[in-house]
């Protein structure tokens, strides 16, 4: 039987990865309740479409930071690929630059910078960034990230404590210990360190901080977890050049405004100064449509990419681009839309339901 929709790719991962594996994917912190509130806050949405419009030729390209992508949905940064898939990292990045999208590669992957590059050396990649609190270590992969033609870098903002994930808890996981995280290694040494003996992400960072990232590259700065106005201000004040509206999935602070309820005021508030970017809940093209109706140029898909992969590797993370590629230019050609530049705010209403 085809799998025609997200929906089908998630079941399907459900049967093919263990317990442990598949809670820790799709956890959520505490009750959940950000989690789940990211998928359902889009149902709350309605289209307004306008017809007789000539929509015989759409076409769904955009660009982010300057790079032309083939449509507004890209590969949000997610850990430890290889406990999907045996080619982890490199399989998703070869789906990337097959797709013509942007692959944001996380800190925590599986596979080895270089590897990754060296699998999809076309592809269009961006790099997150948790910081550590050894700075010697956060510049050293910088400048590997910067030489390797990463094109931006991705500072993730919501994490100075991990949240409280309850079912990783209960398992008591410890499915990283034999995923190594090649790029992390000592500056003095060279030498790879395992994941449960990493030094804890630095709580200590502030706003001021940024300054000594911008001076380490040439890299645009986009910081992942905003969620308010007041820290967009602040991050168009601090000279970053986008911002991914985020709840991290919902496994970080739960009881969070969902992503799509947060993009508004994001966008309000930087007043088109920088591109804001928006990820957490996206499963249908309509809901693509509808994020980019409140505001958000481009968005950034995290689970479903691991539903992919458990599937079918690099062609099972094709397909869930396809798809939602697909169902995306669908919607855009009901609503009238001939061009991304054409989707706004008027395609869209509040449910009162």
């Amino acid at each position: 039987m085809p799998l025609v929709c997200l929906t089908d790719f998630q079941a399907h991962a459900w049967e093919h990865l263990s317990k442990s594996t598949w809670d820790f994917i799709e956890g959520g912190a505490d009750d959940c309740c950000t989690r789940d509130e990211n998928m359902a806050a889009f149902k709350k949405i309605r289209l307004r479409p306008r017809y007789l419009r000539d929509v015989s030729k759409v076409d769904t390209r955009t660009t982010i930071q300057g790079a032309e992508i083939s449509a507004p949905i890209c590969i949000a940064p997610t850990g430890f690929h290889r406990l999907a898939w045996p080619d982890g990292e490199m399989s998703t990045a070869r789906a990337a630059q097959a797709a013509s999208v942007c692959y944001i590669t996380s800190t925590y992957a599986s596979c080895s910078l270089e590897d990754i590059v060296a699998a999809a050396p076309r592809g269009l990649r961006w790099f997150q960034l948790y910081v550590h609190p050894n700075r010697q270590i956060n510049k050293q992969l910088i400048q590997k990230v910067e030489s390797l033609g990463f094109k931006a870098l991705v500072i993730t903002v919501d994490v100075p404590k991990v949240g409280n994930r309850r079912h990783d808890i209960t398992n008591q996981v410890n499915l990283m210990q034999n995923l190594w995280l090649k790029d992390l290694g000592s500056p003095e040494t060279g030498n790879s360190m395992p994941y449960f003996q990493m030094s804890p992400i630095d709580p200590s960072i502030c706003w001021e901080d940024l300054s000594w990232f911008q001076s380490m590259t040439r890299l645009p700065i986009i910081l992942k977890g905003i969620l308010t106005k007041e820290d967009a201000e602040l991050a168009v004040k601090h000279n970053v050049h986008g911002i991914i509206v985020s709840n991290h999935g919902g496994r970080q602070l739960d009881e969070v405004p969902a992503s799509i309820d947060a993009l508004t005021e994001v966008v309000a508030a930087v007043k088109g100064k920088v591109e804001v970017y928006l990820d957490g809940g996206i499963r249908t093209g309509n809901d693509v449509l509808k994020a980019l109706a409140l505001g958000a140029k481009c968005v950034f898909v995290g689970r479903p990419i691991l539903w992919g992969l458990a599937c079918k590797g690099e062609h099972g993370v094709k397909e869930v681009l396809d798809i939602l590629k697909n169902e995306f230019h669908t919607s855009m050609t009901l609503t009238g839309c001939r061009s991304v530049a054409e989707i706004n705010q008027d395609l869209i209403q509040f449910s009162r339901l």
